[in-house]
């Protein structure tokens, strides 16, 4: 199982980025899917979840109105649109699966997830 995040970059403050997290996992609609955050010298953070059927969103209250996450399952992608980026959002972004969420489940405990991605370094600049 392979999950390859990608779009991160340098942006300034106030910009938007649009990560997305191909997966080799099939079929890719079993799986619920979630955004975390390591920030240097910081504990990774949940940052946004999608249920397996897309239906259900959740996020961290520190990117609530500015990110949305989304899916698209034919693609085996998920995607995290980055809005008014703030210096605070500047981390490595990681994306993970669960396999063992059922339907409309949205999961935020990193505990829950078995498979992450290598991380994309997102760098907000004031």
């Amino acid at each position: 199982v392979q999950l390859q995040a990608s779009g991160g970059g340098l942006v300034q403050a106030g910009g938007s980025l649009r990560l997305s997290c191909a997966a080799s996992v099939r079929p890719f609609s079993r799986y619920a899917m979630g955004w975390f955050r390591q920030a240097p010298g910081k504990e990774r953070e949940f940052v946004a979840a999608i249920s397996r059927n897309g239906a259900n969103t959740r996020y961290s209250d520190s990117v609530k109105g500015r990110f949305t996450i989304s899916r698209d399952n034919a693609k085996n992608t998920v995607y995290l649109q980055m809005n008014n980026l703030k210096p605070e959002d500047t981390a490595i972004y990681y994306c993970a699966a669960d396999s063992n969420a059922i339907l409309l489940t949205v999961v935020v405990d990193h505990s829950r997830y078995d498979y992450w991605g290598q991380g994309t370094q997102v760098t907000v600049s004031s």
